[in-house]
């Protein structure tokens, strides 16, 4: 059986939760700016990590997006 290998150009989100993410991101940027960046109901009607925990786990395009920004945000704390 192979193993699960990621491509090489995406950084390791190893040891991070989704949970970790959304609630990071909702912290430092905002809901209304997440919303902003990856437009999903879960984050412009009634945001909240448990919500939006609940359809990111359902919908890996969207979890990818969310994913992309949080690297993105952290990258520009640097």
């Amino acid at each position: 059986m192979e193993a699960h290998t990621k491509p090489a150009n995406r950084p390791s989100l190893d040891g991070i939760t989704l949970e970790m993410i959304v609630t990071r991101l909702a912290e430092e940027m905002g809901w209304e700016a997440m919303a902003d960046a990856v437009p999903i109901r879960c984050f412009t009607h009634d945001p909240s990590v448990n919500s939006s925990l609940k359809f990111l786990r359902r919908t890996p395009w969207a979890r990818q997006k969310v994913e992309t920004l949080y690297l993105q945000q952290m990258r520009a704390r640097r």
